[in-house]
């Protein structure tokens, strides 16, 4: 069942369903889903070897993964202190949702164009784990059918210079409202991203980057509210 595939661990493609996923790629996959909900808290610090210790993948694979999250800014290598996780600050997520804003209009007109038979299924998953997660309430399968859609939507638009761009403020992004509005934000946020779906499917270049710009602008209402928390 598509339920189960969301909830027990980060989604797979298509691809990834045919051919093994690579250690490093997985690791990453899996540090990224403990920080984004916060499984690794915000400003702590863990090292290394306990990381190592916990993907059980080696030691390449995890090195690997940890110089990718730093890179986009989700952790802190520190050389004698350790890996410090990074800090949730609710005015960021205003910044992150501004840098955010342009490249996900592009990439949902892109997708609207070049939207392929593969990509479509892929939207199809997604939307159907997201409804799914906010009928039960299951937050963990929002989160999980969230970044499914961000994949799909990459795939789709075939600009992998937006998509590289758009990935890790999708994460920053998720992370904040992982944080700051999961209690009460699943149907909402639902109804948004399911109407991207279907502008995308029918190829309608306008109305995807309408819906786009709806979704961010409701994303950046909630950083509002949390930044004056």
């Amino acid at each position: 069942m598509i339920y189960v595939r969301y909830i027990r661990s980060p989604p797979l493609t298509s691809s990834e369903t045919a051919y093994p996923e690579p250690a490093a790629a997985k690791a990453y996959h899996v540090l990224e889903h403990m920080i984004v909900t916060l499984e690794l808290a915000p400003a702590s610090f863990v090292t290394e070897g306990a990381l190592i210790e916990k993907l059980a993948l080696g030691r390449t694979p995890v090195r690997e993964a940890i110089q990718r999250l730093a890179w986009e800014g989700l952790l802190d290598v520190r050389p004698r202190a350790g890996i410090a996780i990074a800090p949730l600050h609710p005015g960021d997520w205003l910044r992150v949702l501004d840098a955010r804003r342009g490249v996900e209009v592009v990439l949902a007109r892109s997708a609207a164009r070049f939207v392929t038979r593969e990509a479509a299924d892929l939207f199809h998953e997604a939307a159907l784990a997201m409804q799914k997660a906010v009928i039960s309430g299951n937050v963990l399968a929002f989160i999980q059918a969230d970044k499914a859609l961000d994949e799909a939507l990459a795939m789709a638009a075939d600009n992998p210079f937006a998509a590289r761009l758009a990935a890790p403020l999708q994460t920053h992004s998720r992370r904040f409202w992982f944080r700051y509005k999961a209690d009460t934000g699943l149907a909402e946020s639902a109804e948004h991203h399911v109407a991207l779906i279907r502008s995308i499917l029918a190829g309608d270049e306008e109305a995807a980057a309408k819906d786009a710009k709806r979704l961010m602008a409701l994303l950046r209402g909630h950083a509002e509210v949390a930044a004056t928390r």
